[in-house]
Order: C-alpha cells, then structure tokens, then sequence
C-alpha cells in the first residue's frame, strides 16, 4: 500500500512542475537553523519542543519563525503517533511574496513515524496530516490587521534514510550521513493553485555524541509553489541552501 502512495505522490509532482510552461521562478538563497527536542515523561510518552528561525539570504532576513510543541505516544518497534500544535508566522521574502505584511498561522496535526531498515541503512517514514489556519491580511491597507482566518488541510509524507560510517550502528560517537525527500499536498475547499504544496530534498551530514545530543547539518532544496497568481501565472519559489539542526533527548524519568 505505502509504495502505490508514493508513487501517486511522486505523480502528482511531476504532474504540477510540468503541467504549465508559462510560469514564474523565484529563486532563494536560506538558512534553516533548529531546536528540536523530547522529554522523555516515561517509556511511553514525551513531549516535543521544536523551533525553527528561518532565514532569507542564508542569516540576514526573516524567512518563517515556527514554534511547534505536541504530546508523543511511543509504541513497540520505533512506531510513535504524536498530536500537536504550532504557531508559524510568515515574513514577506523573495521577488514575488503574497503581501507587505506577516502572516501568522495556528496549526493542529497529527503524525505517525515508523522505522525499517535495509542492510546498514536505517529508514524513518514519516506522514502527517495538518489543519492550519491563516491569517486574512488586506496587504494594501496601511495599517496590519487580521480581519479573518482561512482553514486549509495539508498532508506530508517524508522518507528519510541514515546510514553510519564509522560503526556499523548508529550508537554513541557515531558519524551519519542522511538523505531525505518530503512531499507536502494540500486539499479542502480553501486550496487555490498549491494541491501540490511543496517538496523538500535534502543531503546532511550528523554526528550523535550519545542518546541526548546529536547535530547534523548540510543542504537541502525546497520546491514551493503559491497559492495565488501574479499576472495569471503561478508563482514558484525554488530555495536553496543550509539546514542546521540540534537534536536534545532528555530523560527525567531515569534520575
């Protein structure tokens, strides 16, 4: 079942970055610097921390600020289901933004990740599904104000594969190198040209110092296409550059 969605998610790709020819591009330079951390409360549960301080030309300008937080339930054999909440606001950037103004966002989801592996290579599978609303902002007016707010549905699939170099697992002062590709679909009534979303690709490099702390960083390429128009023909941005994340595992339980 999970190959055939994929292959229909990979589908629906190609379908939309070959389906117009006449199109505009924008291209961007960023940096994507996170804190993404688990409190373990028992063997079972956890609460996850996380936030990203998105950069426009790699650190001088406001990309997105994402702060997310949620409640995990850990089950048998790396399957965990989590519910959460996140509060994003978007900064105008790039050669076509949607507006002068920020436009803030609360989002509801839900995840499942579950893991495999094929030989040395560890693989993570993650989807989830995201209620979000957003802010209606009159981008014309003079001063900022959120007039309304605008519900859309998302789903996200990503696959993302580990391999270690310097052992044969990934253990404490371990060296990785992953790869990832992450697909973003939206649906509902709300959703204007961006059925396809986004995609996200990337190529890092980590080293887990023990079970609490890794970092890993490298680059990644996003794919985004607007919901709106400009002109009558679609806007898609094409970012490029670093991605830095800090991983913090706490356990309490164990003191």
């Amino acid at each position: 079942m999970l190959p055939r969605i994929i292959i229909l998610l990979v589908s629906i790709q190609l379908f939309a970055n070959t389906a117009s020819a006449q199109r505009i591009s924008d291209v961007n330079a960023v940096g994507w610097y996170s804190s993404l951390n688990t409190i373990h409360l028992s063997k079972k549960t956890s609460l996850w921390l996380e936030y990203q301080w998105r950069r426009e030309n790699f650190i001088t300008d406001w990309q997105q600020s994402l702060a997310r937080t949620g409640v995990q339930y850990h089950f048998k054999n790396g399957l965990s289901a989590l519910l959460g909440y996140g509060y994003i606001i978007t900064y105008p950037y790039g050669d076509y933004p949607a507006g002068r103004y920020t436009i803030p966002e609360h989002r509801i989801f839900e995840q499942f990740v579950w893991n495999d592996a094929i030989g040395r290579v560890g693989l993570n599978h993650r989807m989830r599904l995201e209620q979000r609303f957003l802010g209606k902002i009159d981008q014309a007016a003079p001063e900022y104000e959120v007039s309304d707010w605008t519900y859309v549905n998302r789903f996200r699939y990503q696959l993302r594969a580990t391999v270690p170099l310097n052992n044969k697992t990934l253990g404490d002062n371990t060296w990785y190198a992953v790869g990832f590709d992450e697909i973003f679909i939206g649906f509902g009534k709300n959703v204007n040209q961006n059925i396809f979303d986004q995609n996200r690709i990337g190529l890092l490099a980590g080293y887990q110092f023990n079970k609490k702390f890794r970092l890993e960083g490298g680059y990644f390429n996003q794919t985004v296409q607007q919901g709106g128009l400009v002109s009558g023909h679609e806007v898609f941005q094409y970012n490029h550059g670093l991605l830095l994340s800090l991983y913090f595992s706490f356990f309490p339980f164990e003191a």
